[in-house]
């Protein structure tokens, strides 16, 4: 246990250390743990050199940017909304197994653009240690932006650290939910239009107000299909009231509706081939 509190108290070092030396910087900021945990340390390191900006997006809930704006406001860094629509990139909307480097080129790209008018140096992307063993092609993006840099990846942060780190320093988010974007649920090789992911939001919506609170629940979108990811916690409720879950996803637009009896999986669309078992 001590070793595990050092190693993490020299991580936590050399993460305020990096940043500190960037002289300013602009946090890509979706108000998850990631980079809620990136955005403080930049405050801590920089402060008014320091801001966050979040992408206000068709692929993403609006409840999800007003709480990342929430976040930002107890973080106390200073914060931007800036648009960005996705479904103007014709290679994303293909919705081929690299779509994700198409979204992330894109929103780079604008996050970039940003940055230079406002005179920031440096772009800060909340990845870490464990989107290494995922099959991750919006990483690949970042490659081609020198401004863009991951210090959580490289300070050796995993995702455990992570949470264990933003509850030591009382963030909110330490224990909140993994999360994704919405075009995630959509299976490949389907397009990815504005009516599914408007289904998936309204779906995943409903079903959340009938859930344990924070639970994980995905609905995955097959065309007429959708097939409801949920941890095995969540089933007794989702059977006990399947008609009244079915009812309400037929209203928002499937024609079939399944609980998928495998559960809860981050990142199960993904090609099988380039997935890696955690």
């Amino acid at each position: 246990m001590m070793s595990n509190c050092i190693t993490l108290q020299k991580k936590e070092d050399a993460l305020v250390s990096l940043i500190s030396g960037m002289g300013n910087a602009l946090v890509a900021f979706s108000g998850g743990c990631d980079s809620s945990l990136l955005a403080a340390a930049a405050y801590r390191a920089l402060v008014d050199a320091a801001a966050a900006v979040t992408v206000r997006s068709p692929l993403t809930p609006e409840p999800d940017r007003i709480d990342a704006e929430q976040v930002a406001r107890g973080i106390g860094i200073k914060h931007f909304c800036i648009d960005v629509d996705e479904l103007t990139e014709p290679d994303f909307i293909a919705g081929g197994p690299r779509r994700c480097y198409y979204c992330k080129k894109l929103r780079l790209r604008v996050i970039a653009d940003f940055a230079a008018r406002n005179g920031y140096t440096r772009v800060l992307d909340g990845s870490n240690a464990d989107d290494l063993l995922d099959y991750r092609p919006g990483m690949d993006a970042m490659k081609e932006f020198p401004i863009v840099s991951s210090p959580l990846l490289e300070c050796g942060f995993t995702k455990d650290d992570v949470r264990a780190l933003s509850r030591e320093w009382g963030l909110s988010t330490w224990n909140k939910p993994a999360a994704a974007c919405l075009a995630s649920r959509v299976a490949p090789p389907n397009r990815i239009e504005k009516r599914a992911l408007e289904q998936i939001d309204e779906a995943e919506s409903f079903l959340r107000g009938i859930l344990p609170p924070n639970s994980q629940v995905r609905v995955r979108h097959h065309g007429e299909l959708a097939r409801i990811e949920a941890e095995s916690v969540g089933f007794k409720v989702l059977i006990a009231r399947s008609r009244e879950v079915v009812a309400a996803l037929r209203t928002i637009g499937f024609r079939y509706v399944t609980l998928d009896l495998g559960g809860y999986e981050m990142g199960s669309l993904n090609p099988k081939s380039l997935r890696t078992t955690q």
